[in-house]
């Protein structure tokens, strides 16, 4: 196990490092940082973009192309080189730059950084996964999601960038929001304004809200200092997105959904450090040693419509939220997996959550925040809860395939939650639980006290304890707080720490721990834990 001590590490911007402040007529430039993501054993992908000239701005689909060079190094003077080539950064990819590297050592450190002419951009530290037979002692992630630009300041990502003992950070989704400025939150309560302005449609809106969050010095900090794995959910699209379209896209308007679909996992793909599956999606499986498999999944691209918005029952068979050949390919990865731990990145929440026992004051902010329909339905339907016979079909593999150890990790809901997964929750705790599951609340995205423009700690303490007692399995639940999460894992257990920052408005805000909760070996129940791992 690594050093048990939280060490805090300057942000390994070491070499020629570029301002994002840099004026676009020094070009070339690296002004959107660099990133590295996905490791392997062997490898790593690199990511960054160039700014050719000032006219190449992102989504301008202007600039000439320009040779960029990258090497990777043992150690952060990069005396001792281990890798270089040169690639060539061109407006088809608007200037975006992935290198997909190989013939690392395991689980080691690297740097790496890109030059274009005599341009030389930050310097970022990367990690490589262990050796797949390793008998890993322990692997440590931090767990973020639901960043939107304009309601905060991105703190957590620097809370994350700053510490030295993690090996990966796994972004559950919603890493860029589409709306419009002003419109999620209201002007009124916005930090910061989008670019472009407007609700993003096409591919060069969506290249340019990428590029302005990657200008963000909090985002640029935590690629730089960490490997990133990361999925996609519904706002890298549209609101509640599913395989045929939004709730907040208008065809004939904003175009068809096919094309706007098209456009943004185009930009997805140019723009963050991750590996497409041969589905062009991004559902995929890595792999720690033997101590744990991440499985990976996209829960966008191949779900039914949500019976919240057209016609059917969220236990029609018929409807999935994962697609027929993800779920295959799910339910044989965990059964076939020899690893102690069965990691599952999910976007959405796979436990049962019962609503309907809240009073009507705290239900309608509630179905504001989690897409429940306003007339006071009992369940989320943009979550499993909306598809419960893919959740009951995964559950029973669990279940009769004796496959032990597997976590669920999610974001999206905007608050977190540490719950014991049932295969009946009306019964629980008499029946099984067949998993965990631990959700990270938002960077900044909007809560229930956010919504309600209330105090911390005032009516959501009425409504936590009202879904706890209608939910047995839900074992906490927070729904004030912003910040990030710390999954430690070793061979005896998987604990999640929960952190917070002190206000989400303020670009320098502090961190603090705020509850830990664990899974033993074997146990398949969460349990609380009264210190974070150290």
């Amino acid at each position: 196990m690594k050093a048990a001590a939280v060490t805090a590490v300057a942000t390994p911007v070491l070499v020629g490092a570029a301002s994002p402040a840099l004026a676009v007529s020094e070009a070339p430039a690296f002004l959107h940082g660099v990133a590295s993501g996905d490791p392997l054993p062997d490898g790593v992908l690199l990511w960054t973009r160039v700014t050719p000239t000032s006219e190449a701005t992102p989504g301008s689909g202007r600039g000439p192309d320009v040779p960029v060079g990258w090497e990777v190094a043992e150690d952060r003077d990069f005396t001792r080189t281990v890798a270089r080539g040169s690639v060539t950064a061109t407006a088809a990819s608007d200037h975006t730059v992935k290198v997909d590297v190989r013939g690392l050592r395991p689980a080691t450190a690297h740097w790496f950084r890109f030059t274009a002419g005599d341009t030389v951009s930050p310097a970022g530290r990367t990690r490589t996964t262990p050796a797949t037979d390793a008998a890993t002692p322990g692997v440590r992630f931090g767990v973020v999601s639901c960043a939107n630009w304009e309601a905060g300041h991105f703190s957590a990502y620097r809370h994350l960038a700053d510490r030295a003992d993690l090996d990966a950070i796994l972004h559950l989704g919603d890493y860029i929001y589409e709306y419009a400025a002003g419109t999620y939150p209201d002007a009124r309560y916005s930090v910061r304004q989008h670019e472009p302005k407007h609700e993003i449609v096409s591919l060069a809106d969506y290249r340019l809200r990428h590029a302005t969050y990657k200008t963000d010095a909090d985002l640029q900090a935590l690629h730089a200092a960490h490997p990133v794995i990361a999925i996609w959910d519904d706002h890298e699209f549209a609101n509640d997105a599913w395989s045929g379209g939004a709730e907040n896209h208008t065809p004939g308007a904003e175009g068809e959904w096919a094309a706007r679909v098209a456009a943004a996992k185009q930009a997805y793909f140019e723009w963050m450090p991750v590996r497409a599956s041969t589905e062009g999606t991004v559902y995929r499986r890595l792999r720690f040693g033997r101590l744990a498999d991440l499985h990976l999944l996209d829960l966008r691209s191949f779900r039914s419509e949500q019976t919240g918005i057209g016609s059917g029952s969220v236990d029609d068979p018929e409807r999935t939220l994962t697609g027929r050949a993800q779920l295959d390919w799910l339910k044989s990865g965990l059964a076939g997996s020899d690893a102690t731990w069965k990691l599952v990145g999910t976007s959405v929440m796979i436990s049962p959550v019962a609503f309907g026992s809240l009073p009507a004051h705290l239900l309608a902010p509630l179905a504001e925040l989690l897409g429940l329909p306003q007339g006071g339905l009992a369940v989320n339907v943009d979550q499993w809860d909306g598809y419960t016979d893919d959740r009951k079909e995964l559950l029973a593999h669990l279940t009769q395939r004796s496959v032990r150890n597997t976590v669920f990790l999610t974001g999206d809901i905007h608050m977190a939650w540490a719950n014991d997964v049932p295969v009946k929750a009306a019964t629980y705790p008499l029946s099984q639980s067949a998993a965990t599951e631990f959700v990270v609340t938002s960077v900044t995205s909007d809560n229930i006290d956010d919504l309600l423009h209330v105090a911390p700690g005032t009516l959501s303490v009425v409504a936590a304890a009202a879904i706890k007692a209608a939910n047995r399995h839900v074992k906490w639940v927070d729904m004030d707080n912003h910040g990030y999460g710390v999954l430690d894992v070793t061979a005896e257990q998987a604990q999640m720490d929960y952190y917070t920052v002190s206000d989400k408005t303020k670009a320098d805000a502090t961190t603090a721990w705020a509850r830990s909760y664990r899974t033993r070996n074997g146990t398949q129940h969460v349990e609380r834990v009264y210190q974070p791992v150290r």
